[in-house]
């Protein structure tokens, strides 16, 4: 667990690497370049929480380690009317939002990698070919599951199915699928890397109090700590990145704890804010060399905002299931995760089991409602499964992160506007979905369905894309800036298409491989 400041670098020190967020990017990013000895100083915006902060009641929860500062939406998308200043479900902590996450880490497929040349041309979709494949991240994806411990793969068993899981799997037999499980989580299953095995506490959202799920609040930043090559400075909310005459990035100013300007000097910059404060850090950096926000000359900045196709589906049975039990999202279906146009959208989905607490399932299972439906639904709570769908949505330009001038943040700076349609694909696709996972609660003997809209986004993606051509994109494949050489992209904003599979295992596989790019390109004195 991260203990306070052990090494303090100068403000003034120009050789450090500055990581702007400590999540599953930034957090990996800052312990694997520590350990081959490069200083690093990580600034993350929320304060320091240890497991024993973490509280079981869901809105205390949410309170204390949730993104709150203000944001704004528009666009079509449900959740701008349900939700219309929480686009995203995401965190402000030391840790990020692994801190939050259900810890589900699957590979993005082969050919997800390759979305445009596998789907076509879709109408009013931005796709492209990712500039990296599946062949060369193999390595990378195997060096990140024996970090995370994930189930299921080297060695490392599975975690065991609570009634939630029973009752999809049941229900997927009869239906047909072939491909149902307790999924590849990076929770551990027995004890292994000096951290507990899960006890099936179901508290997997509000912070693992056991430290058997993966966080780099207490794997990597405490690890990199101790090398004594990084330093975390908390509650430094980075507002503006900095850069020379010749355009490249010289450090970043940052609002400390105290409300006070502080600016750290930097060899190189990595940007892992997740994908709406990163680009809105790029955007509000803009200056007369970068006069669209800084490494935005091609104009994506920003665009091609993806947050996965979701949605729920819940099933009430005679029995109790009591899904609240046992692991959040330990069940997944991966029969759909597939491509087959012939089901009318592009791209595959996952269903996967899970479970909120009765004050969550209130606010979330339909928003707004009230009345005898509701009450009967919320007395039936005991008695119900739940599954979320997961999908690939498609990359739209116009589905983007914008500065909104009319709103100011505690800072004094222009808040995020997160503008998002549902593509004809994604509707086609959560459609099918919803059909689907209801097919399979009623085959496992389900009296009645609930089709629940999508929440605010946990997976957000997009907004600074890799692109092997520069006017594609924001940044190269491994996460350069495509105009300044040592600014970095360090979390999902970087994928180029949104893919089926959730995504923290392939952001902490781009981030150990982008150390060893950085590394190397330090050595040589190329940034």
């Amino acid at each position: 667990m991260y203990a306070g400041n052990k090494v303090q670098f100068k403000q003034s020190d120009d050789h450090v690497v500055v990581i702007i967020g400590s999540g599953a990017g930034g957090g990996t990013l800052a312990n694997e370049l520590a350990q081959k000895g490069i200083d690093v100083v990580v600034l993350e915006a929320g304060g320091s929480h240890t497991q024993s902060d973490f509280a079981t009641e869901e809105w205390n929860a949410f309170q204390m380690l949730s993104w709150l500062d203000r944001r704004t939406t528009s666009g079509s998308w449900r959740v701008a009317k349900d939700f219309p200043n929480l686009p995203a479900w995401i965190c402000k902590t030391v840790g990020g939002t692994t801190v939050h996450w259900a810890g589900a880490s699957l590979r993005i497929q082969p050919w997800e990698f390759k979305a445009k040349s596998t789907y076509g041309d879709i109408k009013d979709a931005n796709l492209l070919d990712w500039p990296v494949t599946r062949d060369e991240l193999n390595p990378y994806y195997d060096r990140a599951e024996k970090k995370l411990g994930v189930t299921r793969t080297n060695g490392f068993p599975g975690l065991p199915g609570n009634n939630n899981f029973k009752v999809m799997s049941a229900g997927a037999e009869k239906v047909g699928y072939k491909e149902c499980n307790t999924g590849h989580m990076a929770i551990n299953s027995t004890v292994r890397d000096d951290r507990a095995h899960c006890f099936q506490r179901g508290f997997c959202f509000q912070g693992c109090r056991m430290g058997a799920k993966w966080s780099t609040l207490y794997t990597e930043l405490p690890r990199a700590q101790a090398t004594g090559h990084m330093e975390l400075r908390t509650q430094a909310h980075v507002v503006r990145i900095e850069h020379d005459a010749r355009g490249k990035a010289s450090g970043v100013v940052y609002y400390d704890a105290s409300g006070k300007l502080q600016r750290q000097k930097a060899r190189v910059v990595a940007v892992a804010g997740n994908s709406i404060e990163t680009p809105r850090l790029l955007l509000n950096s803009q200056s007369s060399k970068f006069p669209d926000g800084l490494a935005n000359g091609s104009g994506q900045v920003g665009r091609n905002y993806m947050r996965h196709t979701t949605g729920s589906v819940y099933g009430v049975f005679e029995d109790k299931v009591e899904m609240f039990k046992g692991t959040t999202m330990a069940g997944i279906i991966e029969d759909e995760a597939v491509f087959d146009p012939k089901r009318g959208f592009a791209g595959g989905y996952h269903l996967e089991t899970v479970s909120l607490g009765l004050p969550f399932y209130a606010a979330f299972v339909d928003p707004g409602a009230w009345g005898p439906s509701f009450a009967q639904t919320m007395d039936q709570y005991a008695y119900t499964a739940g599954m979320w769908i997961v999908g690939e949505d498609m990359p739209r330009e116009t589905n983007r992160v914008t500065l909104n001038s009319d709103v100011k943040d505690q800072y004094g700076q222009p808040v995020a506007n997160v503008h998002f349609d549902d593509h004809p694909n994604d509707q086609a696709m959560r459609e099918h979905a919803y059909k689907q996972g209801s097919a399979v609660y009623e085959a496992a003997g389900a009296k009645m369905t609930y089709r629940v809209p999508p929440y605010p986004s946990t997976h957000n993606l997009g907004t600074a894309r890799m692109s092997a051509r520069a006017e594609d994109g924001v940044c190269n494949k491994h996460g350069q800036t495509h105009e300044v050489a040592n600014l970095y992209i360090s979390d999902g904003s970087q994928f180029t298409t949104g893919a089926a599979e959730n995504p923290t295992l392939t952001i902490v596989t781009l981030a150990i491989r982008q150390a060893d790019y950085i590394a190397g390109q330090m050595n040589a004195r190329r940034v």
